[in-house]
């Protein structure tokens, strides 16, 4: 039988390097899965990852435009739902850059930011005033969507621990973490973090 004239010595190690390459590089993308989200913070507080994520509430979330969100139907995307109020500084801080974000080149994205006034009246002037044009807007006054910390209210994965607070649901359509205060959705961690619930399918 005639040898094959193509197979080298040279050409087999650099088939061993290869695959070892390509096995060393499965198994660190697998270590980082393992591990966790890329880390994304801010001075004070950062993206906290919850254990037993549960499915989004089948709630309707009533939109400042008419109409309804309806968090189930937006399954395969990552999705940002962020919790504010007028009278909060931080949300006048960081609704613009969720505004942007929702803007940007980030495929497979869904930005809500969800207001929790009582008072329905101020969030249109609110939105108006912050020039917000690509956030999808919704309205949570009787708090159905979200609940303030562990009150026994409805069985929701939304609990507002501070305000901004900002979850992040996967493209399972689970809620997968969360982070407080006004975050920098602009930077390159941000991105980072939203590539990796991206890609964790």
């Amino acid at each position: 039988m005639t040898p094959h004239r193509g197979l080298t010595r040279r050409t087999v190690v650099a088939r061993l390097l290869g695959a070892g390459a390509s096995v060393a590089m499965s198994a660190a993308s697998n270590r980082a899965q393992a591990e966790g989200p890329p880390p994304f913070a801010t001075s004070r507080h950062q993206f906290i990852q919850l254990r037993g994520a549960k499915p989004v509430p089948s709630v309707p979330i009533p939109r400042l435009s008419g109409g309804a969100i309806d968090l189930t139907s937006l399954r395969g995307n990552v999705v940002l739902v962020n919790f504010w109020a007028t009278w909060c500084p931080a949300c006048r801080t960081e609704l613009p850059m969720l505004d942007n974000l929702a803007g940007s080149d980030v495929r497979n994205l869904v930005v809500i930011a969800v207001a929790t006034d009582r008072d329905r009246s101020v969030v249109a002037p609110f939105v108006k005033g912050l020039k917000l044009r690509r956030l999808a807007i919704g309205l949570d006054s009787q708090g159905l969507v979200a609940r303030a910390g562990a009150s026994g209210q409805a069985d929701t994965p939304f609990a507002l621990y501070g305000m901004p607070i900002t979850f992040l649901i996967g493209v399972t359509g689970q809620v997968e973490g969360y982070i407080n205060g006004d975050a920098d959705w602009l930077s390159i961690e941000a991105r980072r973090l939203l590539d990796y619930y991206g890609s964790a399918g």
